[in-house]
């Protein structure tokens, strides 16, 4: 069958289309960002589309020919997230109509009542959308998704691993009803074609373990092989500060912890398990918390993860594309330029740009750089926790410690947009070029684009620190590559 799948550069997006394509069913990509799909290995094999659900742009091609549309996008927060994904849902189910689509397949969340959160809620009205349209749908209701990779997995892991004691809010005590990624893909494969025309309707999935969150915390705990954790529930911890505490002491940002505590505050168990007339269990019955947690232990130390909740953006629109010599306007732009002519070629000059940050560090005053990230977690961002994924390689789009990789050219350019907390906008460029008698020319530049008094306030602020940061790294980088054998 030809399916069609939005959300493909997300966490569950990203390994569904391989698992389809191994089914043996085409697959087409729609997404506002190609580029983000560019060094995906499966890129070769589908046909990408650009588009956005919520303005309807490029919908009309990409249900040309569909079969089956899997949904999975959605909004973690913001302003007007509801109504984008309103939009979104209103839009994808016109276009499937007028195409002819034959099934939507939409992954939502929990259905927990009236009390909703604002997040849960809106993945309810989702799902309501796609069942009241004319195209039968089936809605995959999930609570918790543990992977390596999923952001409720990396909230839980890094807390249990980083807290022994933990003051707690009483939601805590909820129940929960988890399901193992892998669970997930099964069901979201085999319902591009295992149900009836007549089958639209909702269907809970979980695995076969209800648990409290405060058990899942014990019971991660176990399979991590850390000492029992301490667990002090209070009544002052609203979700707003249980969102701001996550935030600060896990590589969840506080826009994806925000939504991710919200939903915690209820419970989240499967009332019905009536999938499994169309769809039998995962090959060896559902997947146990425990070894979901050890399977996804496995992949985190093993690298293995084919898309991740860092490489999703987290601060709003994708990464925008930072052309060379920019015509920026608006105001003040403060740039850095450095430069060194390097003895050594240009490809072990790129070698050496391409493996900078996360373990390998930044080349350049380790301190300066671990004070910039401790900063950045105290007010509420990234920090530098979120490291790499390769320790030699990068791809367009994923995350850099508090950088993402917006441009990559290998062996002339590395371009970093910044994802801390500032008070404006920066990038930092890295080149590799060739020069006379076999040589290279390194050449780096920040720039900043201030907003408001307080852009050019902290510009003033750091501009003394930079020959210390941005100069010694220059001359590490240049002294790395001529020292490289």
């Amino acid at each position: 069958m030809r399916c069609l799948v939005t959300g493909a550069t997300g966490y569950v997006g990203g390994r569904l289309v391989p698992r389809l394509l191994a089914a043996g069913h085409e697959v087409r990509c729609l997404t506002r960002s190609p580029d983000r799909l560019r060094d995906v290995p499966w890129r070769a094999d589908v046909e990408v589309v650009t588009g956005d659900v919520t303005t309807g742009a490029g919908l009309g091609a990409a249900m040309d020919g569909v079969d089956v549309v899997h949904y999975l996008v959605h909004s973690m927060g913001g302003p007007g997230f509801e109504a984008a994904d309103r939009a979104g849902a209103r839009n994808t189910a016109r276009a499937a109509e007028a195409a002819g689509v034959g099934r939507i397949v939409y992954l939502g969340g929990p259905a927990v009542g009236s009390t909703a959160s604002a997040h849960l809620r809106s993945r309810q009205e989702v799902g309501r959308i796609f069942l009241d349209a004319p195209v039968p749908a089936v809605v995959l209701r999930a609570a918790v998704i543990i992977g390596s990779g999923s952001a409720s997995f990396e909230m839980l892991r890094h807390l249990t691993e980083r807290l022994p004691v933990m003051v707690t809010p009483r939601w805590v005590r909820n129940r929960v009803q988890p399901i193992a990624v892998r669970d997930v893909l099964h069901y979201l494969v085999a319902a591009t074609d295992a149900f009836p025309p007549d089958v639209d309707r909702a269907f809970d999935i979980g695995g076969p373990d209800v648990l409290a969150y405060a058990d899942m915390i014990a019971g991660y705990a176990r399979v991590a092989g850390l000492r029992g954790r301490v667990l002090l529930p209070v009544g002052v911890l609203s979700p707003g500060l249980s969102a701001h505490w996550v935030g600060l002491v896990t590589p969840v940002p506080n826009a994806i912890a925000r939504p991710l505590v919200a939903g915690l505050v209820h419970e989240a168990v499967c009332r019905e398990h009536d999938i499994a007339r169309y769809v039998p269990d995962s090959p060896g019955g559902l997947t146990g918390f425990e070894t979901a947690v050890r399977l996804a232990l496995r992949r985190v130390r093993d690298a293995d993860v084919e898309t991740s909740w860092v490489n999703a953006p987290v601060l709003g629109a994708p990464a925008e594309p930072l052309p060379s010599d920019p015509a920026w306007s608006g105001g003040t732009v403060y740039t850095d330029v450095r430069q060194r002519d390097v003895a050594a070629p240009p490809e072990r000059l790129w070698r050496v740009i391409e493996a900078i940050g996360g373990g390998n560090g930044w080349h350049s005053f380790p301190l300066a750089w671990a004070a910039r990230g401790w900063l950045d977690r105290a007010v509420g961002g990234v920090g530098l926790r979120r490291g790499r994924r390769d320790p030699r390689r990068l791809r367009v789009g994923e995350a850099l410690d508090f950088w993402r990789v917006e441009e990559l050219v290998p062996g002339e350019l590395l371009r970093l947009r910044a994802e801390m907390r500032l008070p404006g906008r920066a990038w930092l460029e890295l080149r590799a070029e060739p020069a006379g008698d076999g040589g290279s020319r390194y050449r780096q530049r920040a720039v900043f684009l201030p907003r408001g008094i307080a852009g050019h306030a902290y510009w003033a602020a750091v501009w003394p620190f930079h020959a210390v940061v941005f100069g010694g790294m220059a001359r590490n980088i240049a002294r790395a590559a001529e020292g490289e054998g």
